[in-house]
């Protein structure tokens, strides 16, 4: 027994150690030491309010329930009492199998858990279950090269069953208490033998972790006493950060990639779900080794949120592909319903109504919340994040779908005019949903959908969105008038397309860009830079009253920021080091590298009211003493100071300047 004892503990380290679903490229396959980061779980003793309902109910109680990390499971409460069933609820992607392989690698190497002789994990959704077996045989699949008898370990011994993905199991837990086994040993059939171990007829002393989709709970409950539930809650501000600083060991690379995803509201919001956390991590990663900086990163958040759908399918329904799709646009239409609606959350009906019953489907995207009716009014279901529920609206508009389906959709037409309409006239809330659209309709989007997803987006919603963009700002300008665009959502929904051609297409139209009050993130300058440079005939660029978001002092900017080649301002003859310095710490950096781009027609510049200092000046010397269109430069309110100015007019004395008016 003690040498089976340390050969497992030594399988179990190497088996739970490395990611086991195989979702890292060869090389990068994460261990859960160093990027693991501890999750928030609430936690409180079952009290019945939410067993009628499947519902968890720990994160609805009134003084709120205690919050507890996996570490903390099974030691006593606040009344002393120590849990021998915690049921772990998580919505998919929230990180319960990666708490499970934390849980078994700690005890694998001795570090915690030591209350238990031996812990044994069932993979509910992996593992190879027979048809029948007794809880000896299921011990001896837990370490297949050990032939010792398994019966043996169960002797007198402190032992933990973890099943994980309790929900894939999908059969029924009613057994008749006859049937029920009390020796580990009796071959029985394989819903007897579970039962038995959840029921406690079997090794009653031992203790028990099931982790589970909120979709199981209601027939768990049945069949378990005096259990603890347990929710994984979302990331919060400082657990985003600190599962950014884990996934990168350079601590240069985890501050960039994390500024990167901060700077991106929609993105840093959908990050609060640990999955996506880790996908946009992933894809950061693979950026700065491709490239070594961020702000080419071609990859929109739409394309990040494509490849999260892409992980929550993955093994699903490979052999029946149509079923899925099905399910798909049946969600979609879902969720643009709602969105219409100022809508939420969703009854059991309207689940019915739109054919999602599908419970190996829907616990995928729906999450089961409790009715704030409480009583018998049903189940009510919502998306893991709004942001989530806008993405299948988009999806719903840009979709092909069959005659089937389209005579199945309930109550609004698919009209991708009508919802452009509406957010130019007053629904300026779906915003992210427009975004969406945009993301969707490119290349990329339409390629990596149909290869991974096998959906596939209709060409004619990709004229029509051009075609909506083309004509948006005519209206602002009177006839005569040069044709300008004062909307940043221009930009970022160009950028979300992030193809030259189809910026150029859109742009080509007008000559000037003019903002107000508007404050740029990291984000935006990156949208209105990569415009700009495709922006041809841009003549004029006003900003008043907008501010430039600053990088944090101290950080090697360097990596982040690419270099400018010979148009920089470290690239001229006779700047200084002082220069270079000044063009990495300049928060206009961005926007007048986009402005020197090749074929730049740019004749006048105007930055008022945007509280530049000294530090912008060495970007608009470099800008004067190059630009060969460039004849008016308007500043004003700004504290450039005498050395800023001085900077500045080394700029003017450069022999390619053509400026004519300085103000």
């Amino acid at each position: 027994v003690t040498e089976y004892k340390r050969n497992y503990r030594e399988h179990v380290v190497r088996e739970f150690l490395r990611d086991r679903e195989g979702d890292s490229s060869p090389g990068e396959n994460p261990s859960i030491r160093s990027h693991y980061t501890a999750l928030t779980i609430a936690r409180e003793p079952r009290s019945g309010h939410g067993a009628e309902h499947g519902a968890v109910g720990c994160a609805n109680t009134s003084s709120g329930p205690a919050t507890v990390t996996a570490q903390m499971l099974f030691r006593p409460d606040e009344d002393g009492q120590t849990p021998r069933v915690v049921v772990l609820v998580g919505a998919p992607g929230m990180g319960k199998t990666t708490t499970v392989r934390k849980v078994m690698v700690e005890w694998g190497e001795g570090t915690l858990h030591e209350q238990f002789d031996c812990v044994f994990c069932i993979d509910c959704k992996g593992m190879a279950l027979p048809k029948e077996a007794s809880v000896t045989d299921l011990v001896s699949q837990c370490c297949p090269q050990q032939r010792v008898l398994a019966g043996n370990i169960l002797d007198d011994q402190k032992i933990l069953f973890i099943f994980d993905g309790f929900e894939a199991l999908g059969f029924s837990l009613v057994q008749p208490e006859a049937e029920l086994s009390s020796d580990p040993r009796e071959v029985k059939p394989l819903e007897t033998t579970l039962m038995s171990l959840l029921k406690r007829t079997v090794l009653p002393e031992a203790s028990l972790l099931i982790t589970t989709r909120p979709t199981a709970l209601q027939s768990l409950g049945r069949c378990l006493e005096g259990e603890y539930y347990a929710e994984i809650l979302e990331f919060s501000t400082a657990m985003r950060e600190e599962y950014f600083h884990r996934y990168f060991e350079n601590a240069s690379k985890a501050d960039m990639a994390f500024r990167f995803a901060r700077s991106n509201e929609i993105l840093y919001s959908l990050c609060v779900i640990p999955v996506m956390s880790w996908t946009v991590c992933t894809i950061l990663e693979r950026e700065l080794c491709r490239k070594r900086n961020l702000l080419e990163c071609s990859k929109s958040t739409t394309r990040m949120t494509i490849s999260y759908l892409s992980q929550l399918l993955k093994h699903r329904d490979r052999d029946n592909p149509q079923v899925l799709q099905r399910f798909l646009l049946q969600l979609c239409s879902l969720a643009a319903d709602g969105i219409w609606k100022h809508k939420v959350h969703f009854e059991e009906k309207e689940i019915r109504d739109h054919g999602l019953d599908q419970p190996d489907l829907l616990p995928l995207f729906l999450n089961e919340r409790i009715s704030k009716e409480g009583g018998d009014h049903g189940k009510v279901y919502g998306f893991s994040h709004l942001h989530l529920q806008e993405f299948f609206a988009a999806m719903f508009y840009v979709l092909e779908d069959d005659e089937e389906t389209v005579n199945d959709w309930e109550g609004h037409e698919k009209d991708v005019n009508k919802l452009l309409e509406s957010y130019s006239e007053s629904r300026k809330d779906l915003n992210v949903t427009v975004q969406f659209l945009f993301g969707l309709v490119s290349q990329k989007s339409v390629e990596y959908m149909d290869k991974t997803i096998g959906c596939r987006i209709s060409p004619q919603a990709r004229e029509e969105l051009l075609k909506w963009l083309r004509g948006r700002h005519r209206g602002i300008s009177l006839p005569g008038q040069t044709l300008k665009i004062s909307g940043l959502d221009t930009f970022h929904f160009l950028f979300e397309v992030n193809e030259k051609s189809f910026a150029q297409s859109a742009l080509g139209h007008f000559s000037d860009l003019d903002l107000q009050d508007v404050k740029l993130t990291l984000y935006d300058q990156m949208a209105l830079s990569f415009c700009i440079q495709q922006w041809a005939g841009l003549c004029c660029v006003t900003l008043r009253g907008c501010s430039f978001h600053r990088q944090d002092p101290g950080v090697e900017l360097n990596a982040l920021v690419p270099c400018s080649g010979a148009s920089g301002a470290g690239g001229r003859p006779g700047a200084t080091a002082e220069l270079r310095q000044e063009e990495l710490h300049c928060p206009i950096h961005l926007l007048c590298q986009a402005l020197r781009h090749p074929g730049s027609a740019l004749r006048v510049l105007r930055l008022q009211w945007c509280r530049l200092s000294e530090s912008c000046c060495a970007e608009l010397a470099a800008l004067l003493a190059e630009h060969p269109s460039l004849e008016r430069l308007e500043l004003g309110d700004g504290a450039l100071g005498d050395r800023g100015v001085r900077l500045l007019c080394q700029g003017l004395r450069r022999p390619g300047c053509r400026l004519r008016v300085l103000r």
